[in-house]
């Protein structure tokens, strides 16, 4: 059977709806019942990040290029979690994934492996931090937001107080990436309205080339301040290392962000 212009090798329903994996042109893509891709992979490197906003999302590592200790609100197709778990080492990562379904397809049809770094937790990401935060702070170095389903963003992971718990588990000179769609005018500006008053506007934004998408990121306190020209020598070296377009994430992040820019740039 064909959908979306693919082949559809897998479709299940739970209470949240259907889950569908579509392969076309050697990707694997996930969907949640809409012809937008959830997450996708090469079927010959599915190591390697193929989609442009998870792409665009590793423009973090420009800012942190040891991640350590990472969490993941929202896993989807599992390959950003593999995509850390295969280039760091020593990275550990926490995923909370709403869906169980979701992760049962990531394992079956994506390849996420079973690795003693990564750790799941099935539940609702905004009642995660919630709950961590009255335990705990500075947990993790990097905080990685992608809640999405059939419908768009889900609504706990944008309020004010789910910012701040955020902001209680991110280490001082931590970094929070959030994958955004930038048509939701009413959405984007929400979020930005709450990250930037939870994060002293320390935000830069970088939109995705040819797609809605646009990854926003905050920064803590005590964040490291590079110049534009480490940044530079820095972007040379990660996209000669992974194969990632960090010049260009470089070029946007300049002309999308020519005010903010000086807030968590050293001049």
């Amino acid at each position: 059977m064909y959908k979306y212009e693919g082949l559809l090798i897998h479709q299940s329903h739970d209470e949240q709806g259907v889950i569908e994996i579509v392969d076309q042109a050697g990707v694997r893509a996930l969907h949640f019942g809409s012809h937008a891709r959830q997450s996708s992979m090469l079927l010959t490197d599915p190591n390697r990040l193929h989609s442009l906003y998870a792409r665009a999302m590793m423009a973090g590592l420009l800012f942190n290029d040891q991640p350590k200790d990472v969490l993941m609100i929202g896993l989807g197709g599992g390959t950003i979690a593999k995509f850390l778990l295969h280039q760091f080492s020593k990275c550990r990562v926490k995923a909370v994934e709403f869906r169980s379904s979701v992760l049962k397809v990531a394992r079956s049809h994506f390849g996420l492996p079973l690795d003693p770094r990564l750790k799941i937790k099935i539940g609702c990401g905004a009642q995660h931090v919630y709950q961590a935060s009255r335990e705990n702070s500075e947990l993790h170095d990097v905080i990685m937001i992608d809640a999405y389903d059939h419908a768009g963003m889900a609504p706990e992971v944008s309020s004010q107080v789910f910012f701040d718990n955020c902001r209680t588990l991110l280490a001082k000179d931590g970094l929070l990436i959030i994958n955004l769609w930038g048509t939701d005018k009413d959405m984007f500006q929400q979020v930005s309205w709450n990250m930037g008053l939870v994060f002293q506007q320390r935000m830069l934004f970088l939109p995705v080339r040819s797609r809605g998408n646009v990854i926003g990121f905050a920064f803590g306190e005590n964040m490291h301040k590079p110049t534009f020209k480490d940044l530079i020598q820095k972007a040379k070296l990660l996209e000669q290392r992974y194969q990632l377009e960090y010049l260009l994430f470089l070029q946007d992040f300049k002309r999308h962000n020519p005010n903010a820019l000086t807030r968590v740039l050293k001049s």
